[in-house]
């Protein structure tokens, strides 16, 4: 079973065509008609797509098919296509306490706040996000930098100064990384 499904909204003609073809199609159809259930069905579904010919509902991934007659090959290639789409921007977020972060926009949100950031910020919180315990600024350094551990260098240091200040200053929270003994971690 696929872990792509196209369900079908108020669309019981099209379902039957999609059946037909189900075994050449890389996502699981599914036909629903009542509004209660699109809602329950697509809050247990990662990646899916609604598809009607009217437009029901704002907020969910919905394509309109009130162009016809249709070429179904096109019709397969579309939706295929924002299938691509869909896994491309649910891969590209990472969820870190509060916080999201987009790897496409190198971006942390919050609460409709947003914040640009480099490409090493991210690397540290994602790194430092994926460890239960305090990270050394020696293993940043190697991890996330590349430098050897001999070097003398401030480089991690001064970096997560200036991101906890960055965070601080957009999102009044100066606990998400904390400094340890050890070394960092997120809190």
């Amino acid at each position: 079973m696929s872990s792509q499904n196209l369900i079908i909204y108020n669309y019981r003609e099209l379902y039957n065509i999609l059946s037909e073809i189900s075994s050449n199609l890389n996502f699981e159809t599914i036909f629903i008609d009542n509004e209660n259930s699109l809602k329950k069905k697509i809050s247990n579904l990662n990646d899916c797509i609604v598809i009607s010919n009217k437009k029901y509902f704002d907020n969910i991934n919905l394509l309109v098919l009130n162009n016809f007659p249709v070429n179904i090959f096109k019709l397969i290639e579309k939706l295929n296509t924002e299938f691509l789409k869909l896994k491309f921007n649910t891969q590209s977020e990472i969820k870190i306490k509060n916080y999201i972060i987009n790897l496409n926009s190198r971006m942390i949100l919050s609460n409709k706040t947003k914040l640009k950031l480099t490409e090493k910020e991210i690397h540290t919180i994602i790194y430092l996000s994926k460890s239960n315990n305090p990270v050394s600024i020696e293993e940043l350094q190697s991890k996330v930098w590349g430098y050897q551990f001999d070097l003398e260098t401030h480089t991690v240091e001064t970096h997560i100064y200036r991101l906890r200040k960055k965070i601080l200053t957009n999102f009044n929270d100066d606990k998400l990384i904390i400094s340890k003994k050890d070394g960092y971690q997120i809190n």
